[in-house]
């Protein structure tokens, strides 16, 4: 199975970055750089080979670049952001995707969706509704993925950014969340309350390992006592701007033109 993500180099005007739900804090720029570099170094010693999508240095949250779109099989549904500051970091990666032989849908206007909205766990697709993502381009991304297989249903989000701000899905499909912010746990069929925020928050890299941030030990620890392996970075700069270990990078398992 070919393992390429998608990353792309933080702006140098990170530092301005959005936050809706959380105070603003200082964000160093050279430590957020370092860190960008430990997260794509963590990918690759994983076995996945990272692809750079140009760069977009005016865009201040263009580092996030799981928002830009969803990819379910053989389509990348393109996003069309929430927030207009953020629209104009859409079409390079759109470029680099459709590159890789993918094909692409875009979100139109009067839809808006951001991919950290989107959780898939198998054909499962759960889509917070929330600030950036609306009922119209929930449907457009119903309609993009339906027909092939996926069944696609609506969580409402009212606490944090995205719905991947509050839960992601361990490798037997079972949801993890900080219940603080999940508005209805009883909207997934598995559910499981971690013990601090950021344990709330995993990609799944293949072979049991499952990437994390550093700060949230006893959710580490719940996890190893669950038979995975977690792989610790410290994205410390990047939680001061709502982010988190998904946000960095858009997985493709089955590129179909690697």
């Amino acid at each position: 199975m070919s393992k390429l993500a998608l990353v792309r180099r933080p702006s140098p005007r990170l530092t301005e970055g959005l936050v809706t739900h959380i105070d603003r804090s200082p964000v160093d720029f050279q430590l957020a750089l370092r860190q960008w570099e430990s997260y794509v170094a963590a990918l690759e010693a994983c076995g996945w080979r990272t692809i750079e999508v140009p760069a977009a240095p005016d865009c201040p949250d263009s580092v996030f670049i799981e928002d830009t779109m969803v990819v379910f099989k053989d389509l990348a549904v393109i996003a069309r952001p929430g927030a207009d500051e953020r629209k104009p970091e859409v079409a390079a990666a759109a470029a680099t995707v459709a590159s890789l032989g993918y094909r692409t849908v875009h979100i139109t206007a009067p839809g808006t969706l951001d991919g950290g909205d989107v959780l898939k766990v198998g054909d499962t697709v759960y889509v917070g509704r929330g600030g950036r993502t609306n009922g119209e381009g929930i449907s457009q991304l119903r309609a993009a993925l339906e027909p092939l297989g996926a069944t696609v249903i609506t969580v409402p989000i009212t606490s944090v950014l995205h719905l991947k701000s509050a839960v992601t899905a361990l490798p037997d499909a079972t949801i993890i969340g900080w219940e603080r912010v999940v508005d209805d746990t009883h909207a997934f069929p598995r559910f499981l309350g971690m013990p601090e925020e950021s344990g709330a928050h995993v990609v799944l890299l293949g072979d049991d390992h499952v990437l994390m941030s550093h700060d949230c030990p006893r959710s580490i620890v719940l996890l190893k006592s669950a038979g995975l392996i977690p792989v610790l970075v410290d994205i410390s700069e990047f939680i001061k701007l709502e982010g988190c270990v998904t946000c960095l990078s858009v997985r493709l398992r089955d590129a179909p033109g690697a």
